[in-house]
């Protein structure tokens, strides 16, 4: 079993190291499958399963909707939607203390409930309105954690590309462990369920979010200076509301609500959300055959991304249990004290830490598959369990030294913004995560509630 240590660490530091993701997840665990062999310690057997277990990832029907999630997102950002919702939502709301960072929040629901891409979402939102919030003397922390914690929305806010892959992770790992129980007509958890699940929490934390605003309106007036406004321009700004905000949001009640209302399945619903981003780019005069060849090119890049790390976590995994890895980490799970409560509190530590180092798409692929099958045999609700996962992934993208939506933030403000005020300036929100996973944790029907009577 020590070889299984071994093999998790080298990839971790080989990870730290900045090598590619999906070439050091095969990579190193062929070649500890290739020492093992050499030395008798490993089974060439699970080696012979990797070919159909390759194939039935990329017929995976679930997966399909990633590839299809990606190209709407990629579609909306190059209509420059989010344009179009800022400047509308800075306008009606700039004036007021805190308007500009209250906007900012909005805007970044609604992004996340449309396109989903973290990246794309903060650089767009950093272009916008961070040269807006320093020109109006917002505090360069404040502002520059509003805009990166807005932008990581699209973490959990359906549809989600996160709850994607998480969701067809779980679905393996809650039939394996009813599997393991003698349950061999074992129930499944959907994709769908997830999304379900996650608008109630969702909604929470842009609640959050808000309220924190507002108290830092008032604790700390000075940080969000207010700002005159004259009436014409709110009559204007009100009277085009509705035309801006109208074609997002029937975009995604079109996806949600044919996912959540069993009209649609989630690859379908993927279709409906790509179609719909097709036609609203088309409609505002964004689309050529320039620009739809340039959103197919990034959105096959991405894809492809995804699904390479993918198949490296396969092979990873496979040779982890070749090693008798997922034994070692039972063993060593069941032997913490405070049984499943302890249990789940371990793995969200260990993921809270790993988040500081590694992405969500590493953690989702190698550490999911091997802690998820033992919590769901003790009788855990999946959905639940798969919704606080997502929120712990979230904060990855705002702890540092790695957090990604920090990298793209850094990347478009501007020099006299530092780095130590970007990290500040996300403190506030990871604790704020953190305290939304403490909620659901205390009350797991927040996320239960909506799917168990939905359906």
């Amino acid at each position: 079993m020590i070889e299984s240590v071994l093999l998790f660490f080298s990839v971790i530091l080989l990870l730290m190291a900045g090598f590619p993701v999906a070439f050091t997840l095969g990579g190193v665990a062929l070649i500890f499958a290739g020492l093992g062999l050499i030395t008798g310690n490993f089974d060439s057997g699970y080696l012979n399963a990797l070919p159909s277990r390759l194939y039935g990832t990329m017929t995976n029907e679930t997966l399909m909707a990633v590839p299809l999630f990606i190209f709407m997102g990629i579609t909306l950002e190059k209509a420059k939607i989010a344009e179009d919702l800022l400047e509308t939502m800075s306008a009606l709301f700039g004036s007021y203390r805190g308007g500009l960072a209250i906007s900012v929040i909005l805007v970044g629901m609604l992004l996340a409930a449309s396109t989903g891409i973290v990246g794309a979402t903060v650089v767009t939102m950093g272009l916008l309105s961070l040269p807006s919030m320093m020109k109006r003397d917002y505090s360069p922390s404040l502002s520059t954690g509003v805009i990166a914690a807005s932008g990581t929305l699209g973490q959990i806010i359906p549809p989600s590309i996160v709850l994607v892959l998480l969701g067809d992770v779980l679905s393996s790992a809650y039939q394996q462990a009813q599997l393991n129980q003698g349950i061999y007509s074992p129930e499944t958890v959907s994709v769908g369920d997830l999304f379900v699940g996650a608008i109630i929490p969702g909604l929470i934390l842009v609640a959050s979010y808000l309220l924190y605003v507002l108290f830092k309106s008032f604790l700390s007036p000075g940080s969000m200076p207010t700002q005159t406004r004259s009436t014409d321009e709110l009559t204007i700004n009100a009277w085009t509301l509705l035309t801006v905000l109208l074609p997002p949001l029937a975009l995604i009640f079109s996806v949600l609500g044919s996912i959540i209302f069993g009209l649609a399945t989630i690859t379908e619903a993927a279709g409906v959300g790509a179609a719909g981003a097709v036609f609203l780019a088309y409609i505002k005069k964004a689309l050529d055959w320039s620009s739809l060849k340039s959103i197919s090119q990034d959105t096959a890049k991405l894809t492809t991304m995804v699904f390479m790390i993918l198949i490296g976590a396969s092979v990873f995994s496979l040779v982890f249990r070749g090693y008798e890895g997922d034994e070692l980490v039972q063993s060593y799970l069941t032997g913490v004290p405070g049984g499943t409560f302890g249990m789940v509190l371990v793995v969200m530590l260990a993921m809270f830490v790993l988040g500081f180092v590694l992405d969500f798409i590493e953690i989702t692929f190698v550490v999911v598959p091997i802690v998820a099958p033992i919590i769901l045999a003790l009788g855990v609700d999946p959905v639940w369990l798969g919704i606080m996962i997502a929120i712990n992934l979230q904060t990855s993208f705002l702890t540092p030294p790695f957090g990604f939506a920090l990298f793209y933030l850094r990347g478009v403000a501007p020099d006299s913004i530092s780095t130590k005020s970007i990290y500040m300036g996300a403190l506030p929100f990871v604790l704020i995560q953190i305290f939304v996973l403490i909620l659901l944790a205390s009350f797991p029907i927040i996320v239960t509630w909506l799917p168990s009577n939905l359906y």
